[in-house]
């Protein structure tokens, strides 16, 4: 059932019309709390301009190879011990990651790097790469907390929480396991009773202050969950998509028109993947009209090609992975009505992704927790056509 509010956008009735780890970044504004520095370049000037012939989208064999390539590097890399990978657990901090944990099993790495096998097609004991699933997902449900349902270790926070009871979800959706929907219930009853007064959640259980980037990852598990059956209020639902209307920029006249802000202040700031979260999560409530999505997405398509060339590349920062995570999805399930939507973006970033992955598989993190994790989001991104994932149903 889709909120009261998003049906309005989608008819265009009111002025309430819609356009969707700590991986995010963007511009300072003064009232910021947690300042970044502002690493972008404004959209007064001209991204880079299009080529004078439309980009031809890359073999389909190179791009099969690639992600062969990198789910081997995968495979290699996980620990044999716990199921687990092994990266560095830490935070955000401006343009940085402050490591708190060195070398250590990684919950929501390890979730998105289950995910990138699952969107090959790969399930738990079945398929080439079924043994990697079956001992990634014994990992994550056995740190499962029993009675708080906290889905953490190592000092993982609320994103990996996230990340993991999404791939609960999608891995309960496609077998069915009593095991696996016990503890993806707890998993989604912590999630709901975090929930603050903003319909937001932040990086621990019950913190009071709102965070789009983290308030998204949860919608998008609680409503995978909803979708295979699993008790989930719709007024926690209906309030976290409030709460990401209530985060776009809406005054045609601004500079930030169509972006999505960090936090419910005046004036925080926006960028791609803060944007990109917040159209992603509108088109996947069953939303694919309205003044803010087609204003999200020109926001989206003026800046990615600076982003690309700031964060991408050799350089390969938790920004550019954590973005284009969310922005895959949405020129995807926006380009199902249009189909040069989607070949604007998928040539450009399919090119990107090939020309920059390591000869061993992987694709480079120089900031964040590590190969595991920049590998996993390239291959997820590089199978989204493949709908293996429901998230990723058109």
């Amino acid at each position: 059932m889709r909120p009261t509010h998003l049906l309005l956008a989608a008819a265009g009735t009111g002025a309430l019309v819609l356009a969707s780890i700590g991986f995010m970044g963007g511009r300072t504004k003064p009232v910021e709390s947690n300042p970044q520095p502002d690493r972008r370049v404004t959209r007064v000037m001209a991204p880079d301009p299009e080529s004078p012939e439309p980009l031809a989208p890359p073999d389909p064999g190179r791009i099969e190879a690639a992600v062969e390539k990198g789910l081997q590097y995968l495979r290699r890399t996980q620990d044999r011990t716990t199921g687990a990978w092994i990266q560095n657990v830490g935070y955000k901090y401006n343009s940085d990651y402050v490591m708190t944990d060195r070398g250590v099993a990684h919950v929501g790495v390890t979730s998105l790097a289950l995910m990138a096998f699952l969107s090959g097609g790969h399930l738990p004991g079945r398929g080439e790469h079924g043994s990697v699933v079956e001992r990634g997902t014994d990992y994550v449900l056995q740190v499962v907390d029993p009675q708080w349902g906290y889905v953490s270790a190592n000092g993982t926070r609320m994103y990996s929480h996230a990340f993991a009871s999404l791939f609960l979800a999608e891995i309960y959706g496609m077998t069915h396991r009593d095991d696996v929907k016990e503890k993806l219930q707890l998993a989604v009853d912590l999630t709901v009773k975090s929930q603050n007064q903003h319909g937001s959640w932040r990086y621990h259980p019950n913190s009071p202050e709102s965070d789009m980037s983290i308030t998204v990852c949860q919608i998008m598990a609680l409503r995978a969950a909803r979708n295979i059956g699993i008790r989930v209020p719709k007024s926690t639902i209906d309030r976290a998509f409030d709460y990401v209307d209530r985060s776009a920029y809406k005054n045609r006249g601004s500079e930030e028109y169509g972006g999505f802000k960090y936090q419910e202040k005046d004036r925080s700031r926006t960028s791609v993947p803060l944007t990109a979260a917040g159209v992603a999560t509108i088109l996947h409530s069953g939303i694919y009209e309205g003044e803010l999505i087609r204003a999200g997405i020109h926001f989206l398509k003026n800046e990615i090609p600076v982003f690309n060339r700031m964060h991408g590349g050799r350089d390969g920062h938790y920004f550019f992975w954590y973005g284009h995570y969310y922005a895959a999805q949405v020129f995807f399930l926006a380009g199902d009505g249009d189909p040069e939507l989607w070949n604007w973006y998928w040539n450009r970033m399919s090119r990107e992704l090939l020309e920059a992955q390591e000869a061993d598989g992987s694709w480079p993190n120089s900031a964040g927790p590590g190969t595991a994790f920049s590998t996993a989001v390239a291959c997820i991104i590089l199978q989204i056509p493949n709908q293996f994932l429901p998230i990723f149903h058109r």
